[in-house]
Order: C-alpha cells, then sequence, then structure tokens
C-alpha cells in the first residue's frame, strides 16, 4: 500500500507529569557544542542510555536555544525501557494530539496501567500541557486499522516500533494515527526534534483513574510556572 502524507493538525497538545520539573538545560545554549558540555556538566551524560540517545540524534536536529528546548529534548532523550507504540527503547518521540481530551485519556491509560502493576485501586497525577506546532509531513495511518491491524494492536508494540523506526530511518516527520483511547480522537508521534517548535507551556490536569475502571477524572487546574 503507497503511504499517505498529511500535515500534523495544529497546534498539538502534550501532557508531562508535573512531578518532572523542567530543567533548562539547552534552553539558554547558543551552539550543539555548548550544548554538549553542559550535558556533561549536568551528568546526564552519565546515564549510558542518555548518552547513547544523543549520539543517536544527528545534531542538526538537537533543539536549543529557544524557550522550552530542554522539554522537547528530554521527550527524545530520556524513554520507555520498552519504547512506545512507534518508537523502540533505543530514542524517543514527541507524541501529542491536537485534542486535550485526547492527550488526557492517553496518559490516563499509561496511569491507570501502572496503578494495576503497583496493585492499588486508584492513582492520581497532575500534568502540565505543552502546546506545540509539528513541522513537517507525517505518514498518515489515519481510518486505515483494517489495513495496519498490527499498528493499532492492543497487546504489543513491537510491529509498530518497526514501522515506525523505518519511517524515522527514511527521513520521515513522524506519524498520524488514531488514538486506541478515545474514540475519533487522533495522535502524532514526531520523530525530529527541530519540527518540534513554538513550543508553550500552557493548562495543568489533575488526572484520576481507577485500576479495574473505565472512567476518567480530568480536572483542569490553574497553569503555573
Amino acid at each position: 500500500m503507497t503511504p499517505r502524507f498529511s500535515e500534523a493538525p495544529q497546534p498539538g497538545f502534550r501532557l508531562v507529569p508535573s512531578r518532572f520539573p523542567p530543567i533548562g538545560l539547552f534552553d539558554t545554549v547558543s551552539t550543539a557544542a555548548d550544548a554538549a558540555a553542559v550535558m556533561e556538566l549536568a551528568g546526564w551524560t552519565n546515564d549510558r542510555l542518555v548518552a547513547a540517545r544523543i549520539n543517536r540524534l544527528p545534531r542538526d536536529q538537537w533543539v536549543y536555544g529557544r524557550p522550552n528546548a530542554s522539554v522537547v529534548m528530554a521527550s527524545f532523550l530520556h524513554v520507555a525501557p520498552g519504547g512506545m507504540r512507534f518508537n523502540g527503547p533505543d530514542l524517543g518521540a514527541w507524541y501529542a494530539s491536537p485534542e486535550t481530551e485526547t492527550a488526557a485519556a492517553e496518559v490516563a491509560h499509561h496511569l491507570r496501567r501502572e496503578a494495576i502493576a503497583r496493585n492499588v485501586p486508584s492513582m492520581k497525577r497532575v500534568y502540565r500541557t505543552y502546546s506545540a506546532t509539528l513541522l513537517g509531513d507525517y505518514c498518515d495511518i489515519r481510518a486505515l486499522q483494517s489495513d495496519y491491524p498490527d499498528h493499532y494492536r492492543h497487546d504489543s508494540y513491537e510491529t509498530g516500533q518497526s514501522f515506525g523506526e523505518g519511517v524515522r530511518k527514511m527521513g520521515g516527520a513522524g506519524i498520524l494515527y488514531d488514538s486506541m483511547r478515545r474514540r475519533g480522537g487522533c495522535n502524532i508521534a514526531a520523530y525530529r526534534p527541530a519540527n518540534v517548535t513554538d513550543v508553550v507551556q500552557a493548562d495543568h490536569y489533575e488526572i484520576s483513574v481507577e485500576a479495574h475502571g473505565r472512567d476518567i477524572v480530568v480536572k483542569r487546574l490553574k497553569a503555573t510556572a
């Protein structure tokens, strides 16, 4: 099947747990060399996984010298051990959604999985939102679940990761795909940090889930710095 490419809906929203404070490591440096030096001084490169990931990311894709650059870079350098739906554990991606409701549903799913893993009845967490403009053309597999069933599996990311890393290797900006957590929702996996622009911190949300229930309680909080 011939791939379809589309621009990403704008803006895209990403929710990040507020327990991970934004560290402006890349925000004020002016060159990639400065960024590397600051990373070393800050101890980021003491983590061999982070050091390996930054070396996999071409320097022309490093983001620095602009607001929230560190937030963008962290999404590529700090990765879930098993990776995510369309990226493996070797390098992350910027996941977002054009709807805050979908972004909340996605993080709530992972919060529920954490509650089950911890064997607790419920969990609650505060997230801060970032809005961004995502540049580039994205491999668009929305409304194609019957054509790509293994990419949309609930129990395995293996095929999706292989597909996504293939798109990244070929220079693609990322993937547009249907949300599996909110009917009618859209998600974006962006593979190029330099394409994640105009990043602004927005609202905070408190999200509550039950380990063995389907309800999600989302409470909007006052935005803080």
